[in-house]
């Protein structure tokens, strides 16, 4: 089971295909993995189709670039501004204001995602502003493990400064959350970010202290003014 849910998560389905169907044929298939095998055709092509972008972005005018100082070390990234011009431009804007130094990664959930960028630690606080959802444009991209995501309030016009890095491919996320980068280093400190879930109201258990963000600090960036483009209240 081990075997196939990494295989899934780091694209190696070469790997995975044979575990799974092994685990089938033995009954042992859990809810998670009849998730998997359901996602595994559509989450392969995808994954064939970010390839062919990769390349055409190594090709191309680079992108810009990230580095996200955590507690727990540190995580480059590249931003796809080709795909999400304005989600890059809000995010870029958001850290050379200096926004994201010292905030909490609020939510971290085993096997999904770390969440982080609210200025109130409750996962309810922004920048004062929402920017326009970019998850449904032809070429948006798509999530896969490392990839950088828009977190919503409720409609998709609700992202603000809140974004989160996924640990697995997450398909039931396309195409309604802003794919805007992907982690081109440090994938191994999201391993090691503290489990956080809001929603567990078990008062026995033990506290736990979120992860949190340093600073952010823009490594490249393309010559041209950022800013967010802001929804109209």
């Amino acid at each position: 089971q081990f075997i196939a849910m990494a295989g899934f998560a780091t694209n190696r389905f070469d790997v995975a295909k044979p575990h799974l169907d092994a685990l089938v044929g033995e009954g042992q298939i859990s809810e998670q993995l009849q998730k998997m095998l359901q996602d595994f055709a559509q989450v392969q092509r995808e994954w064939e189709r970010e390839l062919v972008l990769r390349e055409q972005d190594a090709q191309g005018e680079p992108l810009p670039r990230a580095l996200i100082k955590t507690t727990k070390g540190d995580i480059e990234v590249e931003l796809f501004e080709n795909q999400a011009p304005e989600t890059v431009g809000n995010f870029i804007h958001l850290v050379e204001q200096g926004f994201y130094d010292n905030l909490d990664f609020h939510r971290v959930l085993e096997h999904f995602m770390a969440q982080g960028g609210c200025p109130n630690g409750d996962g309810l606080g922004g920048p004062g502003y929402m920017i326009y959802n970019e998850a449904q444009k032809p070429d948006a991209r798509k999530f896969f493990r490392g990839s950088l995501g828009m977190a919503l309030a409720q409609n998709p016009d609700t992202a603000g400064s809140q974004f989160f890095i996924t640990f697995v491919p997450t398909p039931q996320l396309n195409n309604e959350y802003t794919v805007f980068g992907r982690v081109l280093s440090g994938l191994d400190v999201l391993s090691n970010l503290n489990r956080i879930d809001p929603e567990n109201k078990d008062k026995n258990a033990a506290p736990v202290l979120p992860d949190q963000i340093l600073t952010i600090e823009i490594l490249y960036k393309r010559d041209h003014e950022y800013k967010p483009n802001k929804v109209p209240q």
